[in-house]
């Protein structure tokens, strides 16, 4: 049997004994571009990803499908459900190979009831999540396209190792995939990264896309804001 006590959000949660709820989860391998849950779907399991990346999307009412986050080991998803019970909001396919601790809802919510430190993680969670929507309701609120591009990018940035001031993003964004995170077409995306790279603001290295100056581009993005307010 395998212990949920190395998955990274049960880590130091010391008022439980965390065996005794690992034989009631499945743990279970996907294949690359294999859906995991779908829309609709009625489950309410919340799922533990141990290796590999998955992706979650929504569709809308016309059928366009929007890209909310990918998401790597030590992650997790299906809270919502495993909470309120309603069928799922979003789409989940694994990206690669993937293994996922499968938790059934009334495992989870026994847990966060018994455990004031895994309570107050999910609380914690949450809330990081609704600040991040509020957040994104806002740049499509108010950002044009080139603006939604330069939040996305920044966003899904990390500070470059060995470079003062740069951020990466590695590897480095399909064109397509940002145009659905941020919801315009893949040929306007193309534009506004190469004039990026006109600028010198941003550059291609092997296997990752380079900020090279982000300060600028938060720059950029306080000014929309002013000017809107």
């Amino acid at each position: 049997m395998q212990s949920i006590a190395r998955i990274p959000f049960f880590q130091d949660i010391q008022e439980l004994d965390l065996d005794k709820y690992g034989h009631r989860c499945t743990w279970r391998r996907y294949n690359q571009n294999e859906i995991v849950v779908d829309f609709e779907d009625q489950s309410d399991d919340v799922f533990f990803i141990l290796s590999g990346e998955v992706r979650v999307q929504i569709r809308t009412a016309a059928g366009k499908e929007i890209i909310l986050a990918d998401l790597r080991a030590g992650q997790f998803f299906g809270e919502y459900a495993a909470i309120d019970h309603i069928k799922r909001s979003a789409n989940v396919t694994a990206l690669s190979r993937s293994e996922l601790c499968i938790m059934p809802a009334a495992v989870f919510m026994e847990i966060l009831f018994a455990s004031p430190a895994a309570c107050g993680r999910i609380l914690r969670l949450l809330t990081g999540r609704v600040r991040e929507l509020n957040a994104r309701l806002t740049e499509h609120s108010v950002f044009d396209l080139k603006h939604r591009l330069y939040a996305e990018l920044l966003r899904l940035s990390q500070p470059r190792h060995g470079h003062a001031g740069e951020r990466v993003i590695t590897p480095p964004p399909f064109h397509h995939v940002l145009s659905a995170r941020i919801g315009c077409r893949r040929e306007q995306v193309t534009r506004e990264l190469t004039l990026l790279s006109t600028e010198k603001l941003i550059a291609k290295t092997r296997g990752a896309l380079v900020i090279l100056r982000p300060e600028v581009l938060e720059a950029r993005l306080a000014h929309a804001l002013s000017e809107d307010a």
